[in-house]
């Protein structure tokens, strides 16, 4: 829990210092920690497999499956299922000793759901009591998940468009060959050289989601060395 307490400081710094993070978490995890209500279509994006196992257990009657055979096709006997993890973990207080049989299986793919759904609550709630620290995660609640996850992480996709509107050149005009040069060979760079690219001229792998709130640039300089024909060129944070 103080991990992920410091994983909320660290959130909230990045909302606050507008230094984004390179995070990949779960779109259910935003929502979450923006108090939206999740659904099981929020479950299906992290784990279709495991919907589609409940649903076939809710509906099997669907495949001709009666209660006499219904252990023979089903190898769950009781109130356990998949975490998040991939444990088999009971889905109520005492699951081990419910039987599961064809006349509550409802019951029991209602109740694996809003297990899932609910896993993480405590590890949701470290994160934005660690948020708390640096900003009022209150507000976070008007916020929609997308929204959230841009204030944090920033936008994933480098592109040269903005680079331009943020880099300064010295002793050097924007039009020159190698400039437009430099300028045509970034962007026939994949979006992970170019992560790697900002990496080199920044140390960030990540640009705030608002242009306005870069505040650190790179510079194109001309750098001179022993004479004139052997000028040479850099690129400098």
């Amino acid at each position: 829990m103080i991990q992920f307490k410091f994983l909320g400081i660290l959130m909230g710094v990045a909302i606050r210092t507008k230094k984004p993070l390179d995070l990949h978490l779960a779109p259910l995890v935003w929502k979450q920690l923006c108090c939206i209500p999740l659904q099981l279509e929020d479950l299906e994006e992290v784990d279709l497999l495991y919907v589609q196992t409940l649903k076939s257990i809710l509906h099997i009657e669907d495949s001709g499956i009666t209660e006499e055979s219904f252990h023979e096709m089903i190898p769950l006997d009781s109130f356990v299922g998949q975490s998040a993890d991939g444990k088999m973990v009971p889905i109520i207080p005492g699951g081990n000793s419910i039987p599961l049989t064809f006349s509550n299986r409802k019951e029991y793919v209602e109740r694996a759901i809003e297990y899932r759904l609910h896993e993480i609550d405590r590890q949701v709630a470290a994160v934005r009591e660690g948020m708390s620290w640096i900003v009022p995660v209150p507000l976070l609640s008007l916020l929609t998940a997308k929204q959230l996850e841009q204030m944090v992480c920033g936008m994933p996709e480098i592109c040269c468009e903005v680079l331009k509107k943020v880099v300064r050149y010295r002793e050097v005009d924007e039009q020159h060959a190698l400039v437009q040069w430099f300028w045509q060979t970034l962007e026939e760079f994949s979006n992970e050289e170019r992560v790697l690219f900002m990496r080199f001229v920044s140390g960030r792998s990540r640009l705030p989601a608002n242009t306005a709130d870069i505040s650190q640039r790179f510079q194109i300089m001309k750098v001179d060395r022993v004479s004139e024909r052997n000028r040479r060129w850099t690129i400098i944070q």
